[in-house]
């Protein structure tokens, strides 16, 4: 549901969203990768941990913990492709009534307002790292410490802020140019 200009369509969607020629696709594809190599491994997990349960009697041990763990990691590392590739969720009720020239304006707006949420889920998750490792928290059964991951999922989230500020400041740039 985006209320992206027709003639966007026409010129593809790298046109619009790439920061420029040669450097916007092989940080896309990184991430792609990394998060195909995770999503296999949790398919394989899950399905060692099914056959094992159901025909051994015998579940993984450790299988929905590595799970979790895997699944926030693949959310967190294809947060800055999202970004980057300016794909978030979005409804258009009232934007598609909007005039065009506005258009611009209300994104850089809110990739400002993104900027901000990421920013904030960046600080606290940074903080809820730093507190699991105070107190040394690791999984139940495999004993992998956690904060690791959390700190993962902060750094992801603060490039997110830099790529989404980016974004904004793009078209910020546009909006200007285009009135």
């Amino acid at each position: 549901m985006n209320s992206q200009p027709a003639d966007h369509f026409a010129r593809g969607p790298e046109a619009e969203t790439s920061p420029g020629p040669g450097h916007a696709r092989w940080p896309r594809r990184v991430l792609a990768v990394v998060c195909g190599v995770i999503l296999l491994v949790m398919m394989s997990l899950t399905v060692v941990d099914v056959i094992g349960r159901y025909i051994f009697n015998h579940p993984l041990i450790g299988a929905t913990e590595l799970t979790e763990m895997l699944l926030v990691s693949v959310i967190y590392i294809g947060l800055p492709a999202v970004c980057m590739d300016d794909e978030h969720v979005t409804v258009d009720l009232l934007t598609a009534r909007m005039p065009d020239w506005i258009h611009p304006f209300r994104k850089a707006v809110l990739s400002l307002i993104s900027v901000a949420v990421i920013g904030v889920v960046t600080w606290r998750v940074w903080v809820y790292g730093d507190q699991i490792d105070s107190y040394h928290g690791v999984t139940n059964s495999l004993r992998i410490p956690v904060a690791p991951f959390a700190w993962l999922c902060a750094c992801c989230a603060a490039v997110s802020v830099l790529i989404t500020l980016y974004v904004a400041a793009r078209d910020l740039r546009r909006a200007l140019r285009s009135s």
